[in-house]
Formats: C-alpha cells, sequence, structure tokens
C-alpha cells in the first residue's frame, strides 16, 4: 500500500458553545483538508499533508497534532502569516463558517513550493477545498493534478461565506468542471451541488460530472445517505445507518477519508457493486463522526466503526 497527498488547508476552528452558563469558543484544529488526511492515518492509510502553514503557535500546535496522528508533513511548508481562524456557529448539528485573517495561512502555498518526488510518488492526490478560491494555491493544486501518476480525488467542499463578488461563484463552478474532468472520483455534499449547479437534482449533478469526466461521483446526503455514479450505470442511493447525531463537522471529509483509505488498500473497485460497499462503509465512518463532538478529533478507525456497527 503506497500513500495519499492530501493538498489543501489546515487552520484552527473556534467552536461556539455554552460552559457553565456562558458562551465560550472551544478551540479544534481543522480545515476540511486536513480532516481528510487524519481520517486517513486513523483507517489505516498512509497520508502526507501539503499545504501552508502559519509561523505561530498556533500553527506549531496544528503541526504536532499532524505528527501525533502519523500524518507526514514533508510537503507542508512554513509561510510569513498567523494561522486562519474559522469562527463556527451551530444552527443543530451542522455548522457554520466565518473565517478569519488576511492572508489566509492556507493561502499561501505556490506551485514552486511544491514537493514533485512527494507528488509523483502518490497512490492517491487529493485537492479541493477553500484553497480552490486562492490563486496562488489554485496554481499549486493545477500543478500537482498536472503532475499526479495515481488516482486523482476532488472535493469542491464549498464555502459561500468565501465567494466576493458577482462572478465568483461562475468562477468556481469552472474550476469544478476543470478538476471533475481529469478526477477518478468527485465527492460533494448536497448543499454543495445546490450551491453550484441550483435545481438540478442530485442524481442529475452526479451524472453531469460524470459526461465532464469524472470516473465515479458521490454526493453526501446527510441522514439519507448518498447517491453514487460510476461506471455506466444509473445513479444509485446508498443508506446511511441510523446514528445519534449531535455534531456534523468533519462528517464529509470522513467519507472522503474512508474512500481514499480503500483506494490505497484495495484500489479502484472494478464494478459499480464495489462502490456501493465502499460507499456504504464510509456512510458507517460519518456517522460515528456525528455521534462525537469536533472535526479531526471525532475521525474514528476501522476497529471503532466495527465496534459501533459491526460486520
Amino acid at each position: 500500500m503506497g500513500y495519499a497527498v492530501v493538498l489543501g488547508e489546515a487552520l484552527v476552528d473556534l467552536l461556539d458553545t455554552e460552559r457553565d452558563g456562558e458562551r465560550v469558543y472551544r478551540q479544534a484544529i481543522g480545515g476540511a483538508p486536513l480532516n481528510v488526511a487524519v481520517g486517513v492515518a486513523r483507517l489505516g492509510g498512509a497520508a502526507q499533508f501539503v499545504g501552508s502553514l502559519g509561523d505561530d503557535v498556533l500553527a506549531g500546535r496544528i503541526r504536532a497534532f499532524l505528527t501525533a496522528a502519523d500524518v507526514e508533513l514533508a510537503g507542508a511548508v512554513t509561510v510569513a502569516a498567523p494561522t486562519t481562524l474559522a469562527v463556527v456557529t451551530f444552527a443543530g448539528p451542522e455548522p457554520d463558517f466565518r473565517f478569519y485573517g488576511e492572508p489566509p495561512s492556507y493561502g499561501l502555498l505556490a506551485p514552486e513550493d511544491l514537493d514533485l518526488a512527494l507528488l509523483e510518488g502518490a497512490d492517491v492526490l487529493y485537492c479541493g477545498s477553500v484553497v480552490l478560491l486562492r490563486p496562488d494555491t489554485l496554481a499549486a493544486a493545477r500543478r500537482a493534478w498536472g503532475l499526479a501518476t495515481g488516482l486523482r480525488v476532488f472535493d469542491p467542499n464549498v464555502r459561500p461565506r468565501l465567494l466576493h463578488g458577482p462572478g465568483a461563484l461562475a468562477g468556481l463552478r469552472e474550476v469544478v468542471a476543470e478538476f471533475a474532468a481529469g478526477a477518478h472520483l468527485v465527492k460533494l455534499s448536497t448543499a454543495d451541488a445546490e450551491l453550484l449547479y441550483p435545481g438540478e437534482p442530485v442524481e442529475g449533478v452526479a451524472a453531469y460530472l460524470r459526461e465532464l469526466g469524472a470516473a465515479t461521483v458521490v454526493v453526501t446526503l446527510g441522514a439519507a445517505g448518498a447517491v453514487l455514479a460510476a461506471a455506466d450505470s444509473d445513479p444509485v442511493r446508498v443508506p446511511a445507518p441510523r446514528v445519534d447525531a449531535i455534531d456534523a463537522t468533519g462528517a464529509g471529509d470522513s467519507v472522503m477519508a474512508a474512500l481514499i483509505a480503500d483506494l490505497l488498500l484495495d484500489g479502484e473497485p472494478a464494478d459499480p457493486e464495489g462502490w456501493v460497499g465502499r460507499v456504504a462503509f464510509a456512510l458507517r465512518v460519518a456517522g460515528l463522526v456525528c455521534e462525537s463532538p469536533g472535526g479531526a478529533t471525532a475521525m474514528p478507525t476501522r476497529d471503532d466503526v466495527q465496534r459501533r456497527f459491526g460486520g
């Protein structure tokens, strides 16, 4: 089994919560790609995090956290910027993110910062999330995408509050189409699909991304499971397990992590039925994440999933 390169952001979440009758912010290390890298490692895969980290104490904590989670940092660079903060509030279990810090520490990875040998040796390359909205990191992601010799995995992970200006959404839609066209796997959420392609049913969005060139598309539907479009079969729905959700932070990232970990373990499934089993497992991983607070810290091991759901 080889390794996955996860290219994207790492930051610190400030989670709105209540303690002793007062509203406080609980600090948690986060960022969707960081969650993915940790999830891959927890599920038995080898992960390399590639991105820009700040030069402050918080960035040191991020490095220590990733190292403790067995995520390698050979491709991470230090930049002269404070670590970006994401203030996270909740209406039920779903998080709402607002980002603070300019320039964002996560958006300063340049194409020339990439470790070319690390990228060319990866069995899986993940790109996506908010780094696609920054010129330098978008250019770096494009270069990495072109250099990749293994499987290419993409997740737009749209954050509407970071889309500024009348042409921002259209520009992002073009970037999504560009990466999807060369992807072996695209994962997106219902919220991503609704924002990028308003009025389109999720099955139609999955089929459209496959028409662009994506080999397999998974659209997560929260408690309703996921839509899977693989090979030349019609999109199918994969149910999610019933869970007692308290915090959905990182749930979609855990789906991505589980799919990547299985790609590292066994490669691409030979047929759509193989993908159904992979997605069903990924939804069990996400269900377990939803039963625990936090994102990266809630990522389970395979033993955790088996103890909770059996099988």
